[in-house]
């Protein structure tokens, strides 16, 4: 297969046994929508051995070609995950493949522990690089010269893009689409693949919502859905006693139970998250922080500082220091 289809940018996935059926097809079908709208892809699955049927970690199983039959250079190589790069160490034949091809693609990407298999061949290598949320610990012990980004949900470094879990390479799939064609037809395609939002890189990997305790209490449960869905709404404490029906007292008891944190800080998380995503999106930090139910645009500024230095500091090994990101 050639690096192009009639000048259609190429783009190359690595499979082999075991490998995570949608860090494959997710990606794939970005790509295969923004086809079906009039822009110009090809892409092809590539076994790293001379096997040509690839049994993903699922069962489910495909086809692929060796990638003995790609041409030395391709467009975009992506490498997908799977729990054996892990447990397992990453095999040779993977390893071999991505040096061959990475130098000479015009980018290189990775869903979930395929980034371990990049690290491996050392592509990473000085550049920052993510994973999954649960695999972020192992990742940095072993592989020190990368720059571990623990909170986006992808990253890029020049040419080079990785990604966190599984979905996270639709996400990462929308950007190389938006990097090539623009936000808009992205847009357009997420729509089409009815994903909820487009998250953009600096998104965090696991939202508020899904990284708290479900509460048991009810009540407190229907509270929680209220501040996700209307993060800008009013949640005075007294306010949302009255509407509860309990004391204000009981209410702070209640909430820090189930919660381990007080309503006050539960409301300011997803206030900050939202208005980081609306500032991710363009909006001004103002417009976020007024849209969002914050009071101030520079505590939005300040907070994507803080998240930056913390990332140089992990790259220079030292203890994060306080900046304003403008």
């Amino acid at each position: 297969m050639n690096n192009s289809v009639r000048g259609q940018p190429h783009i190359a996935v690595l499979v082999f046994d075991g490998v995570r059926a949608l860090d494959v097809t997710g990606p794939l079908e970005v790509f295969d929508v923004a086809r079906a709208l009039g822009f110009r892809y090809s892409f092809g699955l590539y076994s790293t051995t001379d096997a040509t049927t690839i049994r993903c970690a699922s069962g489910l199983i495909v086809e692929a070609a060796p990638a003995s039959t790609l041409a030395p250079e391709v467009d975009t190589l992506l490498v997908p995950g799977s729990e054996s790069l892990i447990t397992d160490g990453v095999p040779w034949h993977l390893i071999r493949t991505i040096r061959s091809f990475a130098a000479r693609a015009r980018r290189v990407a990775s869903v979930c522990a395929g980034s371990f298999a990049l690290a491996s061949a050392g592509v990473l290598d000085g550049k920052r690089a993510t994973t999954h949320w649960r695999h972020l610990d192992s990742f940095a012990a072993r592989h020190p010269s990368v720059i571990v980004d623990r909170e986006s949900v992808y990253t890029r470094d020049g040419d080079v893009w990785t990604s966190a879990g599984v979905a996270a390479g639709i996400d990462l799939a929308l950007a190389l689409v938006c990097d090539d064609h623009g936000a808009a037809v992205a847009q357009e395609i997420s729509k089409d693949l009815v994903v909820f939002g487009r998250r953009m890189e600096g998104h965090p990997q696991i939202s508020v919502a899904a990284r708290t305790p479900r509460p048991k209490h009810p009540e407190i449960d229907r509270l929680l859905e209220t501040v996700n869905v209307d993060p800008a709404g009013h949640y005075e404490l007294d306010t949302v006693a009255a509407q509860l029906g309990i004391s204000p007292r009981h209410l702070t008891r209640l909430f820090k139970a189930q919660m381990g944190m007080t309503l006050r800080q539960y409301v300011h998380e997803v206030r900050m998250e939202n208005a980081v995503a609306l500032v991710l999106a363009g909006e001004s930090f103002r417009a976020a922080a007024r849209r969002s139910g914050l009071h101030y645009g520079a505590s939005v500024r300040d907070h994507l500082g803080m998240r930056r230095a913390r990332l140089l500091a992990d790259s220079v090994g030292a203890e994060p220091i306080s900046v304003h990101a403008g």
